[in-house]
């Protein structure tokens, strides 16, 4: 490995996940000594200013006991800086200088670029690495969202993006699939024989998807209004949890076998469009509230202006296939809710008979909840007897097995999501990245919503920031029986 460059190197992202996960790696000895970290972005610092802002940003986590002092200077004296106007060819030729130490990059030097740009500037980023010679075979590149703002948009930047580097070599990045415990939902699957007879439509009744927010706008005014919640989370996020729940064995934990069956999931979600749009899909927007006991304004109030962008979006999704056939999975996601969590919650069904009486108290049926954010851990609710002599018969109680990532694995750190998503774009591994027809079928679903909204003239909800969302929601889900878990 040669060099890593990081495009934005000095907007937030880069601050609050990059250069950690890369001292990170650093520290424990994945990211070799020798290899050149090139910062750039349109700030006129120099390679001291970009060393002095990646000191600030990594020394919370020098303070929590990843590394010293002693790592921390080694690994900075490997950070270097390049202001750039994306838009300016002639000025790339100082990124190849920068990362492979001469105006040319032989093969043997192994590059890898984070581009985490406007989509505006995909296209003369693209043409401007080519014409500077960072496109060879030699080169990975990672592409952070947004990747468009629909189909068209979405495949408008892939064609720019495929003129240059080839399918093998592009790594799109959804953080999600970063995260521990995503990457634990394939090894519950298909590493015990416990789960996968189960897990169909002859056991599960539903399956629910919940982000949720407490925060608002936070500085992400001009991209968050532009995109809204089922841009900026469902078309990315919520629909590769999905396709990881529902999705086939793959042959062999490779990179095409894995995303082979997660666009079969894709490509089998039941359109929600005019005809459904009204009876499958809710749109809110948070106004004001108070969240976590504090005071806090309206959406419109916080943007300073009319719109009618959505912060929550619930949805009733199907997977039309022999294995989901019949099963709904509930999607929600938005801003200002009563809490932060990011879970699945897999709900079975009622045993076929029960053998206690069909009023026996506190007879429910199983369900298992995966803890993405803010704790990772898995919990599998189940029925057992109440200690105790009982003359009327069998109490029963809820019971859970509850697997705590960090009680299970104390001796293991906690680590950023990008820190595995870097390592694996460096060494060449594309199994947690999304392909493009993966992408292409996000979009598709999620343009078939937006235009049934449109068709119907949907406008958001009001709901009461600090709340679960608008009471529509609420209805979404319970009219079939069911209740999310708040």
């Amino acid at each position: 490995m040669t060099a890593v460059i990081l495009f934005g190197a000095t907007g937030d992202l880069s601050r609050r996940m990059l250069l950690p996960s890369l001292y990170g790696l650093s520290v424990d000895g994945l990211l070799a000594g020798d290899v050149r970290i090139v910062g750039t972005a349109r700030s006129q610092l120099d390679d001291a200013g970009f060393r002095q802002m990646a000191a600030d940003a990594i020394a919370p986590h020098i303070a929590n006991g990843l590394g010293d002092q002693a790592h921390a200077d080694k690994f900075l004296q490997q950070l270097a800086y390049v202001p750039l106007d994306a838009t300016d060819k002639s000025s790339y030729s100082r990124l190849t200088e920068a990362a492979c130490g001469s105006t040319v990059c032989d093969t043997a030097q192994s590059i890898s670029i984070f581009l985490s740009t406007a989509p505006s500037l995909f296209k003369p980023t693209i043409e401007g690495l080519a014409a500077a010679g960072l496109s060879g075979p030699n080169v990975r590149i990672g592409l952070e969202k947004p990747l468009g703002t629909d189909l068209a948009s979405s495949a408008e930047i892939n064609d720019a993006v495929a003129a240059a580097f080839s399918e093998k070599q592009i790594f799109r990045i959804d953080h999600y699939l970063g995260k521990e415990t995503v990457q634990n939902l394939l090894a519950m699957r298909f590493a015990n024989v416990l789960f996968e007879p189960l897990w169909r439509s002859d056991a599960i009744a539903n399956v629910q998807i919940t982000v949720a927010e407490t925060v608002g706008l936070e500085g992400r005014v001009d991209f968050y209004d532009g995109a809204g919640a089922l841009r900026d989370m469902v078309q990315n996020h919520m629909l590769q949890l999905l396709a990881l729940v529902a999705m086939e064995p793959p042959s062999h934990f490779t990179a095409t076998a894995v995303r082979d069956e997660k666009v079969k999931v894709l490509n089998a979600l039941r359109p929600i469009d005019s005809s459904t749009a009204v009876t499958h899909s809710v749109t809110g927007q948070y106004a004001a509230g108070a969240v976590n006991g504090q005071p806090v304004k309206g959406y419109l109030e916080e943007l300073g202006r009319p719109s009618n962008t959505e912060t929550f979006v619930a949805l009733k999704a199907h997977v039309d296939n022999w294995r989901w056939k019949g099963v709904p999975f509930y999607l929600r996601t938005g801003k200002r809710l009563g809490a932060r969590k990011s879970e699945i919650l897999i709900n079975f069904k009622s045993v076929p008979h029960s053998i206690f009486g069909e009023d026996v108290r506190g007879m429910h049926p199983n369900s298992m909840l995966i803890g993405l954010q803010p704790e990772e851990n898995i919990r599998l609710s189940l029925m057992a007897k109440v200690p105790g002599l009982n003359r009327g018969g069998i109490r029963l109680r809820e019971v859970e097995l509850d697997i705590d990532q960090a009680d299970a694995f104390a001796d293991k750190r906690r680590r950023i999501a990008y820190e595995q998503l870097l390592l694996d774009l460096i060494e060449g591994r594309q199994t947690l990245f999304v392909r493009r027809d993966e992408v292409e079928a996000q979009w598709a679903f999620i343009d078939g919503i937006r235009k049934g909204w449109a068709d119907n003239n949907m406008q958001p909800k009001p709901y009461t920031a600090g709340g679960w969302g608008p009471s529509a929601a609420i209805a979404l889900i319970e009219r079939d029986n069911a209740s999310w878990n708040d």
